[in-house]
């Protein structure tokens, strides 16, 4: 053991990262930078400053009263958006360290990535989309939220992770970071939505089919392990990938809970509710602009301002508004 002190900056960690990474991680000294060139920082890495920059963003402080699956709920210990987005970054980190890719990337990715969701959650996002005729996407708002509403000056490689993190889109994240933030977002979402959906009464453990618990073992801690191990088992030198059986069940997993908790017969006043205030909010600030605040008037049109100001709501703010109206 080494008991001497020496300070560890910004090229003492540069040069570890080049030690002690994978051949497949991504090296903040070898970043593509950021768009405003900016002198470098004496102790941190790029990466470091990205996640450093998001933790402490106004933008970031609002998912504590953003829906993730429960509108406004009455239980103190249900998931909200910055809960997920904490237990996200916790299994993307976990994977990071064990594959030896870059942690500090994966956390900047995984702490940015839902930064630019809606109020209520994606019913919100599906209202905006329908708003908008080139559509809208709460990760491309993710981009949009730290590039030029509240900018940070992000790197390429935590701007482009955290706009590819969906998996709708066919293309993939460009660093094995922003593909790991792609995993730790889908098992981090259905393993602490089946709890919460346990603690509503909505489902009992008796309800997940037996060729899901017979794989990943009793809901909770056991999913998040066996979801991770399951990359470990499958990544090498060359991807990050999942193992085959384990991705099926995640897969068969997705399916069971659209079906009988994110889109169950019950929620659909709740939705309608919330798809009226979205509504109704959008349209008000469209018609007059007067009433935005003065950094959401700038040069594009009056309805992509609106939805800019009201995408950035909590729930609770958006409901407070929408009842002044």
């Amino acid at each position: 053991m080494n008991d001497s002190f020496i300070l560890r900056d910004r090229i003492w960690r540069e040069q570890n990262e080049r030690v002690t990474l994978s051949a497949i991680a991504t090296l903040a000294e070898k970043t593509k930078g950021r768009e405003q060139e900016e002198e470098k920082d004496t102790f941190r890495t790029a990466f470091e400053r990205d996640r450093d920059r998001i933790l402490h963003s106004k933008s970031f402080r609002r998912l504590k009263h953003k829906t993730q699956v429960f509108i406004n709920p009455d239980g103190d210990h249900y998931i909200t958006r910055m809960t997920h987005t904490l237990q996200v970054t916790q299994v993307g980190r976990s994977i990071a360290k064990t594959l030896g890719l870059n942690p500090d990337l994966t956390e900047a990715v995984c702490l940015g990535h839902d930064v630019g969701h809606s109020p209520f959650g994606h019913t919100g996002e599906d209202v905006l989309k329908d708003l908008l005729d080139a559509g809208w996407s709460h990760s491309e708002n993710s981009v949009k939220i730290f590039s030029s509403i509240e900018p940070l000056n992000l790197t390429h490689e935590t701007l482009n992770g955290i706009k590819l993190h969906p998996w709708k889109y066919d293309e993939t994240p460009e660093t094995p970071e922003g593909i790991v933030c792609r995993f730790s977002d889908r098992i981090a979402y259905l393993t602490h939505d089946v709890e919460d959906a346990i603690r509503a009464d909505i489902l009992s453990e008796n309800d997940i089919p037996k060729s899901i618990t017979k794989i990943l073992g009793t809901p909770g801690k056991q999913w998040v392990n066996s979801f991770i191990s399951g990359i470990f088992k499958a990544s090498d030198s060359t991807k990050i990938a999942m193992d085959k059986e384990i991705l099926e069940c995640m897969n068969e997993l997705r399916e069971f809970m659209f079906q009988k908790v994110y889109l169950r017969e019950e929620t659909k006043a709740e939705r309608l509710n919330a798809k009226n205030i979205i509504e109704k909010l959008v349209l008000t600030f469209e018609k007059d602009p007067s009433l935005l605040p003065e950094n959401y008037q700038n040069k594009q049109t009056s309805l992509e301002n609106a939805i800019d100001y009201v995408a950035g709501m909590t729930d609770r703010y958006a409901i407070k508004k929408y009842n002044e109206l």
